[in-house]
């Protein structure tokens, strides 16, 4: 079972503040840390640490961030054989900042992340044709993601988009996606809906089949839990309730942990209550990498909870 993601890698600059500063305002920090980050880099971690064997396609600058990204991605044993190191841009960086309640706001200088090529990926062709999933987000250039998820369409492999950031989101390559994944905010961008709760959010749902042909997808609510939808039919999926400490790269957690599964032969539905559980257990983690979990931690949570764990 081979999982191939395609997307950014950045080193998240986390900043933890009892609240965020209002324009023009300086508050006092309680501490700063360097945790490697980016939507796809964690992605393809949280499959790695989950147990897929899984190939990582992105970009990184010839420096120290980069290649302590690189190594952190070896050390968590995913394949990056295919990553490019490029000398004429500076790796990606990430502002984070996380309040008292955990919640956090982040700017993106994508840096080497827009030096990824679609030539890159066409020469990847052969490690995206073996794989079972496809997974894609929105943080490096469209064209270069669309190209990978042609490539997929091409050989019959499924693609699961989660179209992050919201700032990100192009229209153009929703097409192409087997499964999409957005949060609230995604999803209002997506389809111009307020999607606050599961009504608000089964409306959205039917617009993305409508609109774009995608008939599978899984809203995700926050607090609320999660609506998977699959041509006509929905289920609410209830949150898995936990103290959380950080959220950044909770829904990077959710996405690999849904490829995962999927991967595993899981349904839709089964594999969504999967990723909630193993972005549950992240957010009560610091790091956006670090703290995603392994198999083996996930399986401690899931018993010491009396959780059913379909995996």
């Amino acid at each position: 079972m081979t999982i191939t993601v395609v997307g950014s890698t950045m080193m998240d600059i986390v900043f933890r503040t009892e609240h965020y500063p209002q324009r023009g305002d300086t508050v006092f920090g309680q501490e700063i840390r360097y945790s490697p980050g980016g939507k796809g880099a964690n992605q393809a971690t949280a499959c790695a640490k989950l147990g897929a064997e899984t190939y990582f396609i992105g970009c990184v600058g010839d420096d120290s961030f980069g290649q302590t990204l690189f190594s952190n991605l070896q050390s968590n044993h995913v394949n990056v054989e295919h990553m490019q190191t490029v000398s004429d841009a500076r790796t990606g960086i990430a502002q984070v900042t996380v309040d008292s309640s955990a919640e956090n706001t982040i700017l993106v200088v994508k840096g080497a992340n827009d030096s990824l090529t679609i030539e890159d990926i066409q020469a990847c062709e052969d490690t995206i044709r073996k794989s079972r999933i496809l997974l894609v987000q929105m943080e490096i250039r469209e064209e270069v993601t669309r190209q990978a998820m042609i490539i997929a369409r091409k050989h019959g492999i499924t693609v699961v988009l989660d179209p992050a950031p919201a700032d990100g989101i192009r229209t153009a390559s929703l097409r192409y996606a087997d499964i999409i994944v957005p949060n609230q905010q995604e999803a209002k961008v997506l389809t111009h809906i307020d999607v606050h709760d599961v009504p608000s959010a089964i409306e959205a749902a039917i617009y993305l089949h409508e609109h774009y042909g995608i008939a599978k997808s899984i809203i995700k609510l926050g607090g609320q839990g999660s609506l998977v939808y699959q041509d006509g039919e929905c289920e609410h999926i209830h949150v898995v309730s936990v103290r959380a400490v950080d959220t950044v790269g909770a829904g990077d957690s959710y996405a690999g942990a849904l490829a995962f599964a999927l991967a595993e032969g899981k349904s839709l539905t089964n594999a969504a209550k999967f990723a909630s559980i193993v972005s549950a257990l992240k957010v009560t983690k610091h790091g956006a990498q670090d703290g995603i979990p392994t198999m083996k931690e996930v399986k401690a949570f899931c018993l010491s909870r009396n959780l059913t764990l379909d995996i």
